[in-house]
């Protein structure tokens, strides 16, 4: 059944144009409060935001939905999407909203959700919403509206169950950390974490004015924090994107480490203290290197569809605690319940702190292997897949790679791209390789 307002992460587009308007807004929490209703007689929704400046419209409409509906709502003001998901199982609410569109520009924004247990809802359920939003509104009466309030202490709540998941008896003393918030969700609370683990702390992106948000700093834009880092003569960097879920992590020598090499590290620094990882999920996407790394030892490996939302259903499929992408969208289900960068980080600080070794010590024996992405852009109406040329150059180029390279080629879900990567030791070879495949998929 094909959705038509829900992508891969909730509602998300351009504000002022459907969906991400108010009146839309207004009926979307109208309908999800009426399905809420239909298992529970009073639900409470939290409301968190980043610091765009269509939240406030945004989370108006909100509000005045799920009161229609007899729904009260508690409201967060500006917290990471991972704090609103925490928040939701921590209060016993029956479900997280989060406005926010992530790593995009401030002109868009977007309306995500969260289960009762801090984890992301279904197609069935997404399917019911969108089923209500097409049903005439069904206003309670009076005495059955919804209320409202705020949960002043929220970022406190969310700052120390960060810190909780730091072993205790470490510390981040004698570190000097630069914290990038982006301009965003993290931009008051990133830093407090930091700092009151024992870090000395220099902070970037940490002055919203609703509309700098993810511009020229955060997580897309890893160039600020090196910069930064070099600059300030720091042990460590930390850019979190505009709701703080994606973390790019940069060494004190300014190199910039990709997720499938952290979630290497978060792997390997489970099995250093002895701990059984009995598998990992990564992506279509993930580096080669890594999985071989893992599977040499004795770690269990399987790819999921690009995007943190297949990771994790592919994660709890199969009872695996960690996974994650090369974008820095990492999970650690032993931690929390979803992706969150903070808590990434300090995933990534304890083992360096633990084992007393820098970042580029602990990854010493994982090297990315070389990858060339090529993008084909479609014609209408072509059909990649029957293009017998590029069928037999694949085949030419996998007998080439044998188990020491990996192809894939997939059609983009957002633009008419076909995206062709290969990845194999020999940076010459790789993209020769995929400069074949790029031109047999051209001529078909």
């Amino acid at each position: 059944m094909t959705r038509k307002f829900f992508g891969t992460d909730g509602i998300r587009g351009t504000v002022g144009q459907p969906p991400i308007t108010p009146d839309f807004v207004l009926r979307l929490a109208h309908a999800v409060g009426r399905v809420l209703k239909q298992t529970e007689e009073r639900p409470t929704v939290l409301i968190g935001k980043d610091t765009r400046i269509s939240g406030y419209m945004l989370e108006s409409a909100l509000e005045s939905g799920f009161n229609s509906a007899g729904v009260d709502v508690v409201l967060l003001g500006p917290l990471p999407t991972p704090g609103v998901a925490y928040l939701t199982r921590a209060q016993r609410a029956s479900l997280g909203v989060v406005i926010s569109a992530s790593h995009n520009g401030f002109a868009d924004n977007g309306i995500k959700f969260f289960s009762a247990r801090g984890t992301k809802l279904g197609d069935d359920w997404e399917h019911a919403v969108e089923a209500a939003i097409e049903q005439p509104p069904v206003w309670v009466d009076s005495a059955q509206l919804g209320k409202a309030r705020r949960l002043d202490d929220a970022a406190g709540r969310y700052i120390e169950f960060c810190k909780s998941t730091f072993a205790h008896d470490l510390t981040l003393k004698g570190l000097r950390i630069v914290v990038d918030a982006a301009h965003g969700a993290a931009y008051q609370i990133a830093p407090k974490v930091f700092h009151e683990l024992g870090a000395e702390v220099f902070e970037i992106g940490c002055a919203p004015d609703g509309v700098n948000i993810n511009q020229d700093v955060g997580a897309t834009h890893p160039e600020a924090l090196i910069e930064a880092v070099n600059a300030q003569g720091a042990d460590f960097g930390i850019a979190l994107d505009g709701d703080a879920d994606r973390l790019q992590i940069v060494d004190g020598a300014g190199r910039l480490y990709s997720g499938d090499e952290v979630l290497w590290l978060m792997v390997n620094e489970r099995l250093e203290r002895g701990e059984k990882v009995a598998g990992a999920v990564g992506t279509l996407m993930t580096n080669l290197a890594v999985e071989l790394a893992l599977t040499a030892r004795g770690v269990g490996f399987v790819r999921a569809q690009v995007g943190d939302r297949y990771v994790l259903e592919e994660m709890e499929k199969r009872g695996w605690l960690l996974g994650g992408e090369g974008s820095g969208h990492l999970l650690a289900l032993d931690k929390h319940t979803t992706g969150d960068g903070i808590i990434s980080a300090l995933q990534v600080l304890q083992a360096c702190v633990r084992s007393g070794k820098t970042l580029a010590e602990l990854l010493a024996d994982v090297v990315l292997f070389p990858q060339t992405l090529v993008n084909v852009r479609l014609r209408p109406g072509q059909n990649w897949k029957d293009n017998p040329r590029l069928a037999l150059e694949l085949a030419q180029v996998q007998a080439e790679l044998g188990d020491a390279g990996r192809v894939l080629i997939r059609a983009s879900g957002t633009e008419p791209l076909l995206r062709v990567m290969v990845e194999a030791r020999d940076a010459n070879h790789v993209h020769a390789c995929a400069e074949r495949l790029a031109e047999a998929a051209r001529a078909g």
